[in-house]
């Protein structure tokens, strides 16, 4: 099938993260993916929810939302998230946990906002990979500063979508594409090819183990590109990679 872009099936759309976009967060980085546009801040804050109280362990969590004109329609701003946005929010939290030692971040919380400027599809992967270099700035802000001993970093994490579409599995689609999709999986990795999470929802009939399989190994060789992406914005920006 041709996609509405002309990439090929495994081809992700034009990717560019920037480093650095603000000047008061303690990490920012801004992704551009395809018409996707995402601004991920960091704030730290030395405290932790009550849970974490004297137990020496960081946090990390996430916030996302979406500017009213976004998207080609204006979304009304939600004054309380729902519950879509607090799913989203919870799966940005969760990867992007997987990459730091929890243990080695002391009892700081390291909270990334995640804002879509312009949203094509793929949003909460954007979110994903751009918050990781937004977290990676911050915390390489904590060691220059002598608050970190060293980075607490495990591996990078990034994120994509595929969709099957026509029987094909599709990477990074597009809102049109994603609209047409038979099924939909959000795929979460780290630099070890390690997952952290596979989202996969049939929208119609349902999908074989063989698309399934086809849909992993579409995301891993996107995320792959992905993770390259992220260490060449972190460098870019005079900060090295401790990977």
């Amino acid at each position: 099938m041709t996609r509405p872009d002309n990439r090929a099936n495994d081809e992700l759309r034009p990717t560019k993260i920037t480093c650095g976009v603000q000047t008061f967060s303690e990490g920012s980085a801004l992704i551009e993916t395809g018409l996707t546009r995402v601004l991920c801040s960091v704030s730290v804050e030395d405290n932790v929810p009550g849970f974490l109280r004297g137990s020496g362990q960081g946090w990390v969590t996430a916030e996302y939302a979406m500017l009213p004109r976004a998207t080609l329609t204006r979304t009304p701003r939600e004054r309380t998230p729902r519950g879509r946005t607090q799913e989203i929010q919870r799966l940005i939290g969760r990867s992007l946990r997987a990459a730091v030692d929890l243990k080695r971040l002391g009892e700081r919380t390291f909270t990334v906002d995640c804002d879509v400027l312009q949203a094509d599809a793929g949003t909460r992967t954007a979110s994903i990979t751009g918050g990781y270099v937004a977290l990676h700035q911050a915390i390489a802000a904590l060691v220059r500063e002598k608050r970190l001993p060293e980075p607490p970093i495990i591996s990078a994490v990034a994120a994509t979508s595929v969709g099957i579409v026509d029987g094909e599995a599709l990477l990074d689609m597009c809102y049109a594409e994603d609209s047409a999709a038979e099924a939909d999986f959000n795929i979460v990795m780290t630099a070890d090819g390690e997952f952290v999470e596979v989202q996969g929802t049939a929208e119609g009939a349902p999908y074989s183990r063989e698309q399934l399989d086809r849909a992993l190994s579409v995301a891993e060789h996107g995320i792959r590109e992905l993770i390259a992406l992220q260490q060449d914005a972190i460098a870019a920006d005079g900060v090295h990679s401790p990977l």
